[in-house]
């Protein structure tokens, strides 16, 4: 059981890096554009990516906290406590998020692609479902909005593999500190 969840996870995590490489650089425009498939270009000395990293109470713009993030300062270090300003929406989870629609639909719905629908066959049957229909998630729930944050957390980060502990981010922990708060 763990293999596949294991195995579905990989395959999240690898829709995601391109999608959310292609989003970073089309509304960041960062000066050295992310590269799906070198995670070296990504994290906090990515502008665009630690902009989205940095924790929501903190401004990215300013050059001294900006530093002391990158530095691992004290009074910087970005901990599994820390939400991301990636997660905020105006405090409401978008059921039209990126990750959402790549994980749990298709990677073509989040890039607005015509052509990766559900077909049916010669006898009018369906043959191809999104995740969300084969698990027959019909809303948003909190568990989906941890999920996707976690996976977002970590296509944005350097890290070249997952662990459930990276380095002062612990998933874990951060898993359910985010599924709490999305509860209420």
């Amino acid at each position: 059981l763990r293999l596949g969840a294991d195995g579905a996870q990989g395959d999240d995590t690898s829709k995601l890096k391109t999608l959310v490489s292609e989003w970073v650089n089309h509304k960041f425009k960062p000066d050295h554009p992310i590269n799906p498939d070198d995670k070296h270009s990504h994290g906090f000395t990515n502008d665009a990516c630690g902009r989205l990293l940095c924790p929501a109470e903190n401004d990215w713009n300013d050059p001294v906290i900006r530093a002391g993030i990158r530095d691992r300062s004290e009074g910087y270090i970005v901990t599994d406590l820390s939400f991301p300003a990636f997660l905020y929406n105006k405090y409401t989870a978008n059921p039209d998020d990126l990750g959402y629609k790549a994980v749990f639909m298709s990677p073509s719905s989040a890039k607005d692609i015509k052509g990766d629908v559900a077909r049916k066959s010669s006898a009018g049957v369906k043959v191809k479902k999104h995740v969300a229909q084969i698990i027959k998630m019909r809303k948003v729930t909190p568990c989906s909005t941890t999920y996707i944050a976690c996976q977002v957390r970590f296509t944005l980060s350097s890290v070249t593999s997952w662990r459930s502990i990276n380095g002062d981010f612990d998933y874990t922990v951060a898993q359910k500190t985010v599924h709490m708060f999305a509860l209420f």
